[in-house]
């Protein structure tokens, strides 16, 4: 194999695909990105077993050809060499030599015959979804995921497809975020997957602002094709929680108030904020909510944002993190809080966004 390409164009398609890989591979090859040059273009490929991803990008071929090659050591060597053009090309037992026009490094691959093959997704349905919608939903669900490996079934998303609605569920029990959006296809069956937390994080580092993705569903996996990126996952198996029958009903006991103002005074209240003292206190009258912390030992803070609210005043303690993990990703200036009583849950609603979240003991 033989290839030349841009530096900055190779070191992006290594950035690409190499966080799927594992720092504790169980097989040395898994620590190995797969490099496959054909025509004009090159394919990387990385997997963990449970997550595998690969992209193309374009070189100059001069023989085609398959190596792997340690993922952190190329990576490296690619990131720190000038700014020109890398050749590479593979000599006997598997030495790769990578050189631009003043430094040469030589290093050892491994075959492609043990990397393992990724999965094909052969006369499934294709189902067609923007990119910046899928990465919205992901924005605003993505943080509410559990990472408790004994609620295996929570740590990761649920995906719900019915006729032309997608709607995607996180939760890690104590707070719950909802959000359903219409897909301009409307399917005959439905499909319903978790998707894993890994997944998700690999989905949002490769979406874009625009174009269209095509999720194919499997028996027990699934692929994302971004166009340029393809990521492929094993899915959670299980009974995701049913969800619906803890949404609260609409209340008109909401508070309005300007989403920066929430936002900002939460985070400095936080500051005071220790393991064993988490909860933030709001307390709510008719135009002031007062946000305040006491930590014993450390000090305490209070700070009053304005407010629109018709309901009656209460006193309610919250973990200052659900509730900043909301307000910075939402989008609009102001914000709705419903408050019923001190000892039931909050609710964001938002265009088919719902955000559900426990409150917490006060002192």
């Amino acid at each position: 194999m033989k290839f030349s390409v841009e530096k900055d164009i190779l070191l992006g398609g290594i950035q690409t695909v190499q966080n799927v890989i594992s720092p504790k591979a169980a097989l040395p090859i898994l620590s190995n990105i797969l490099i496959e040059s054909q025509g004009g273009t090159l394919r990387l490929t990385a997997t963990d077993l449970d997550i595998g991803i690969s992209c193309v990008i374009p070189v100059d071929t001069q023989e085609a050809g398959s190596i792997t090659i340690p993922a952190k050591r190329f990576g490296d060597i690619i990131r720190e060499l000038p700014l020109n053009e890398v050749s590479l090309n593979t000599k006997k037992n598997d030495l790769v030599v990578i050189e631009t026009k003043s430094c040469q490094f030589k290093i050892m691959g491994l075959s492609k015959d043990e990397f393992p093959r990724l999965p094909e997704f052969k006369d499934k349905e294709v189902i067609k979804i923007e990119q910046d919608v899928l990465r919205e939903m992901l924005s605003l669900t993505s943080f509410a995921v559990s990472f408790d490996e004994t609620r295996y079934i929570l740590n990761g998303i649920l995906f719900s497809i019915k006729k032309n609605k997608l709607t995607l569920v996180a939760t890690d029990g104590k707070r719950l975020a909802i959000i359903e959006k219409e897909i301009k296809q409307n399917l005959d069956k439905d499909f319903t997957m978790i998707v894993p937390i890994k997944t998700i994080q690999e989905l949002n580092r490769n979406l874009k602002e625009e174009g269209t993705l095509s999720l194919l569903l499997g028996s027990n996996q699934v692929m994302f094709d971004l166009g340029k990126a393809v990521i492929i996952s094993r899915l959670i198996e299980g009974e995701f929680p049913d969800y619906h029958q803890v949404i609260p009903l609409v209340s008109d006991a909401r508070i309005k108030v300007d989403r920066e103002e929430f936002l900002l005074a939460v985070k400095r209240a936080s500051l005071l904020s220790t393991p064993d003292y988490q909860a933030v206190k709001l307390e709510i009258f008719k135009d002031k909510m007062v946000i305040s912390k006491s930590t014993p030992d450390i000090g305490e803070s209070r700070e009053e944002v304005p407010v629109e609210y018709k309901g009656k005043e209460l006193v309610i303690g919250f973990n200052p993190v659900y509730l900043i993990d909301v307000l910075k990703n939402l989008a609009s200036d102001q914000v709705e809080f419903e408050l019923t009583d001190s000892e039931k849950p909050g609710v964001f609603r938002v265009n088919g966004y719902v955000y559900i979240v426990l409150p917490m003991r006060l002192g």
